[in-house]
C-alpha cells in the first residue's frame, strides 16, 4: 500500500452488504419528505462519503453525470444549477441556466471497485430557472405523467427490459471504428457455447455481481445467440425505477468492459451477418395491487384493457418507430433474416411480431414490445408507449377483409417521415420536443448514406448519439 492510500478513509462496502442496503432503500415506502430527511441525515453522519454523483438523461438518451462534494450538495441541494446549453437538445446559449432537482428516492450505494470509493449516486430531474419541469427532460415528464395516472385513476405502470449488447476487443472501439476493419469479437461462443472462464463469461459475471449489489435483483445472466453477445435480466420495477436501471445497466457494462480492456457496445447491429441487439420492453398496468392486464378467461389470458392498449400501440407504430429505433444503425437490426421484430402485429409465438404476449399468470401477465433498440431513450420510450396505449386511437379492422400485414419503417429516413408528419406525436410530445428530436435524428441521417447497404459505415457509428462527442461532430 502506498503512502497516499493510507491517508484516505473513504467508504467501501462489501457486495453482500451493498445488496442489503440497496434493496432496503428500494423497498422503503417512506413518504417523499421522510425519505429526503432520512437520506440527508445519513449523508451528514457518514463521514467516509466524499461525493454524490447526480445523473440525468438528455432528449436523445445520452447519460450525463456530475459529481458534487457532499458538504456542498447538502448545503445547496435546493439551488443546483448547470449550463443547459452544453447539453445537446437542452437550452440555447442565450437562456442556458437550468436546475437539477434531486430524486432522493433513487439513492443508491455504489461498488467502490467500479465507481471508486466514497461515492453514492442519485438521479435528478431538470427544472427551468423558475423551478418548473423542463420540457425536454423525459424522466421528469414521465414522473409527472405516472403521478397523474396514480392520482386520477389509481394506475401504476410496471416495466422490465431485456437489454442485449456486444463485447468487442479494445477500449473505445466505437470511437476508433473503421468500416473496412469492423469490430473484433472477443468470443465465438453464443447462447450455450461460452466456456465458464472465457472473457465473455468473466465480463457477464462481474457485471451481474455489480448489478445485484446495486439492488437490481437480477433473474438470469447469460451469453446471447450471437457470438460475444450478452444479456442480463433484472426484475420488474415501477416505470421510473426500471428506466433508471436501464441507464445504470449500460453504465456498469461499459465501465467493467473498459476495466477489462474491452468495449461494451449497445449499437443495435454492430456486426453484419449475425443477430443484432434489442431491448425487449415488458410492460403491464396495475390498479392498486391488481394486474389489470390479466384475465383468466381472456384471449391469451389478457384483459380487454390489455388488448385495447396493444391495438393503440400497433395503430401508432409507424410514427413511434423513430422513438423505439432512434439511430441509423437500428434499422439494420430490423432485418427479417435475423429474428427481426419488424411486423406490426401481435402474437404469442411469432418473434417477428412487434409485440409478443409472453406466457403469464395473474402476477406476470404483460406485453413485450420487441422492436425496441437498446440505444433508445428509456424515459421517452416508456412515456410514449404509455401515452399511445392509453390515449391513442385503436386499430380499425374490417371484419370482412383479410388484414394486410404492415411492417415498421426500414430506414431512419422513412421513420423520420412518419414521425414528422404525425399529429399524434405532436400531441403527446409537444411541438418543441418533436422538432428537437427530429432535428437531431435528421442530422445523423444526413451524415449517412440513404441506403444501408451490406457494410456498416463509419458515419452510423461515430455520429451515433451514445458514441459521439463534440470533437467527432466537428470533424464533419
Amino acid at each position: 500500500m502506498d503512502s497516499t492510500s493510507k491517508l484516505k478513509n473513504f467508504l467501501e462496502i462489501p457486495y453482500d452488504e451493498l445488496e442489503e442496503l440497496n434493496l432496503k432503500a428500494k423497498s422503503n415506502s417512506l413518504d417523499p419528505q421522510k425519505t429526503i430527511a432520512e437520506r440527508r441525515a445519513y449523508l451528514e453522519k457518514e463521514k467516509r462519503i466524499k461525493a454524490i454523483t447526480l445523473c440525468f438523461t438528455d432528449i436523445e438518451g445520452r447519460f450525463h453525470m456530475l459529481d458534487y462534494d457532499k458538504k456542498f450538495l447538502l448545503a445547496s441541494s435546493d439551488n443546483l444549477t448547470f449550463d443547459g446549453s452544453s447539453i445537446r437538445g437542452f437550452t440555447v446559449q442565450s437562456e442556458s441556466d437550468l436546475r437539477l432537482s434531486i430524486d432522493w428516492s433513487s439513492f443508491t450505494w455504489l461498488p467502490s471497485d467500479i465507481f471508486g470509493p466514497g461515492k453514492v449516486i442519485m438521479f435528478a430531474n431538470i427544472m427551468t430557472r423558475d423551478r418548473k419541469q423542463y420540457a425536454s427532460d423525459f424522466r421528469g415528464l414521465l414522473q409527472e405523467y405516472i403521478q397523474k395516472l396514480l392520482e386520477k385513476e389509481d394506475l401504476t405502470a410496471n416495466v422490465s427490459a431485456e437489454i442485449e449488447g456486444f463485447i468487442v476487443e479494445g477500449t473505445n472501439a466505437e470511437q476508433a471504428f473503421e468500416e473496412n476493419r469492423g469490430f473484433s469479437l472477443i468470443s465465438t461462443g453464443g447462447y450455450f457455447h461460452s466456456l465458464p472462464m472465457d472473457k465473455l463469461r468473466q465480463f457477464i459475471d462481474a457485471s451481474a455481481e455489480a448489478q445485484r449489489a446495486m439492488g437490481f435483483q437480477n433473474e438470469k445472466d447469460h451469453p446471447e445467440v450471437a457470438p460475444s453477445q450478452f444479456e442480463m435480466n433484472f426484475s420488474y420495477r415501477s416505470s421510473i425505477a426500471a428506466c433508471d436501471q436501464i441507464q445504470l445497466y449500460k453504465l456498469i457494462c461499459r465501465q467493467i468492459a473498459n476495466k477489462m480492456g474491452m468495449t461494451a457496445t449497445f449499437l443495435p447491429k454492430p456486426i453484419m451477418g449475425i443477430n443484432g441487439s434489442g431491448m425487449h420492453t415488458n410492460l403491464s398496468l396495475a390498479k392498486g395491487k391488481k394486474n389489470i392486464f390479466y384475465d383468466k378467461a381472456g384471449k391469451e389470458n389478457l384483459s380487454p384493457i390489455a388488448w385495447d392498449f396493444i391495438s393503440r400501440v400497433l395503430n401508432h407504430a409507424p410514427e413511434l418507430c423513430l422513438i423505439l429505433n432512434s439511430s441509423v444503425n437500428a434499422y439494420r437490426r430490423l432485418d427479417p433474416h435475423f429474428e427481426a421484430p419488424n411486423q406490426i402485429k401481435v402474437s404469442p409465438v411469432d418473434r417477428g411480431s412487434m409485440i409478443r404476449i409472453p406466457v403469464g399468470n395473474e402476477r406476470s401477465a404483460r406485453i413485450e414490445v420487441r422492436s425496441v433498440a437498446p440505444d433508445a431513450n428509456p424515459y421517452l420510450l416508456v412515456y410514449s408507449l404509455l401515452k399511445a396505449g392509453l390515449t391513442g386511437k385503436k386499430l380499425q379492422r374490417d371484419a370482412d377483409k383479410r388484414e394486410r400485414l404492415r411492417f415498421l419503417p426500414g430506414t431512419i429516413n422513412e421513420a423520420l417521415r412518419f414521425f414528422k408528419g404525425s399529429d399524434f406525436i405532436t400531441e403527446i410530445l409537444g411541438e418543441e420536443n418533436k422538432e428537437k428530436f427530429s432535428h437531431f435524428k435528421q442530422l445523423v441521417a444526413d451524415r449517412s448514406p440513404r441506403e444501408l447497404g451490406t457494410k456498416i459505415k463509419n458515419s452510423e457509428i461515430i455520429f451515433h448519439h451514445e458514441v459521439t462527442n463534440q470533437a467527432l461532430w466537428n470533424t464533419f
